[in-house]
């Protein structure tokens, strides 16, 4: 399994494979043709499809330090991933170099020429059955198995990561107007935030937060702003926002948010490693339900909860989102995305809750249910894997 470092991203949304995967693309490219006077960008598949919506074009135009014209190919077949994108050098009217990209999710690319290699390895597990096996063996937490692998030195990492997740939310509690794109959806973490009547019941208080918490980070996503992938720019308002409002809410401490943090990321991991947490190829279940999981799991060591409470928390969040379609509208990330963020955030929080009442009487491991997941992904028609031509996306229009 890989490094957090290559699950918690920091960088601009709105999405981690439609903007971040470009961006890097796009650097990576000019550095070697430095001498180059313009640029084009050939976006294909799930790129075509959703990256007006995804700000594709926009952030390519930003990465390129010379002009970049970005063309858009919906038609393209038998593409080597849904998200593939060829990159053109000039030098005035010649041609320097044409490079295809892939971007495979979470802001990760690949050359299409490159043979596929394996991930870089840093923990030695298949699955989380066997990190499981190794706290128990060790004795140790889920956080101790970061450490013991990725050196204390990843802790300043998550702090930063945690940081960067507070300031984000914050930004989103006090914006307002429209979020980018023709849909002109009004930001609302703002409202919600400041609408709790003060006599509110404290459940129903508690959930207003929990929803404006992950509106907020989801609204600076969809606007572009800066968040941290969890596991991606698409769902990136469950965690932060499950850990915000229960940092606000009991206290806790950077450190305990920080083993928080690790314990979420070997539940992302394992999803990556197993699966995938790209929309565009097995469905917004790999995207929100895997950062369901994850908050869930966080949740569960905040306040303390053995190894197999965990396990289940993370296991109840993702099984019930098996099947959830990625159709976003006009392929911006804003509906269904942003209220999806928030209801997941609750589900997360109800997952731990159950998870703790019924420790001990399940059937179902969270491997099997990661599997499940990729398989149910792979059966999913294309129209509802992140390319806008099913669901809401089609049927959105014809109720204007």
């Amino acid at each position: 399994m890989e490094s957090l470092r290559e699950l918690y991203k920091i960088g601009k949304g709105p999405s981690s494979s439609h903007t971040m995967g470009p961006v890097r693309a796009a650097q990576e490219f000019e550095a070697v043709h430095p001498g180059a006077t313009r640029f084009v960008a050939v976006l294909y598949g799930s790129l075509a499809l959703t990256g007006k919506g995804h700000l594709t074009d926009r952030a390519l135009i930003e990465a390129f330090s010379k002009p970049c014209e970005v063309v858009f190919d919906p038609a393209a077949r038998d593409l080597p991933h849904p998200n593939t994108l060829d990159l053109e050098a000039y030098d005035g009217a010649r041609l320097l170099e044409r490079t295809r990209y892939l971007s495979v999710g979470g802001g990760t690319i690949r050359k299409a020429s490159d043979p596929e290699v394996p991930r870089a390895h840093v923990y030695p597990f298949a699955d989380f059955d066997a990190i499981l096996a190794y706290c128990r063996e060790k004795n140790c937490s889920l956080e101790q198995v970061v450490y013991d692998f990725e050196g204390e030195e990843i802790y300043d990492f998550l702090a930063e990561v945690w940081h960067s997740m507070r300031e984000t939310i914050r930004r989103g509690l006090t914006a307002s107007g429209v979020l980018p794109g023709k849909l002109k959806v009004e930001r609302k973490a703002k409202m919600l935030f400041e609408s709790i009547p003060e006599d509110e019941q404290l459940e129903e208080r508690e959930k207003r937060l929990l929803c404006a918490f992950a509106f907020a980070t989801s609204e600076e996503n969809a606007s572009g702003g800066t968040i941290v992938t969890a596991p991606t720019c698409g769902a990136s308002g469950v965690l932060p926002a499950a850990l915000y409002y229960l940092s606000n809410k009991h206290g806790f401490s950077e450190k305990r948010i920080v083993a928080a943090l690790a314990t979420a990321g070997l539940v992302g991991v394992t999803v990556k490693q197993n699966a995938s947490v790209s929309g565009a190829e097995a469905g917004c279940q790999a995207e929100v339900g895997t950062a369901t999981s994850m908050a869930a799991a966080a949740v569960c060591r905040l306040f303390g909860a053995g190894l197999d409470e965990t396990e289940y928390a993370a296991e109840i969040a993702l099984e019930h989102q098996l099947g959830l379609t990625c159709d976003p509208i006009g392929g911006y990330v804003q509906i269904p995305c942003i209220e999806r963020n928030a209801v997941a955030c609750l589900r997360a929080l109800s997952s731990a809750e159950l998870a703790h009442v019924l420790a001990g009487t399940r059937k179902i491991s969270f491997d099997t249910v990661v599997k499940t997941m990729y398989e149910t992904g792979k059966d999913l028609s294309a129209r509802y894997r992140e390319t806008s031509e099913g669901g809401l996306a089609v049927l959105y229009h014809s109720c204007d």
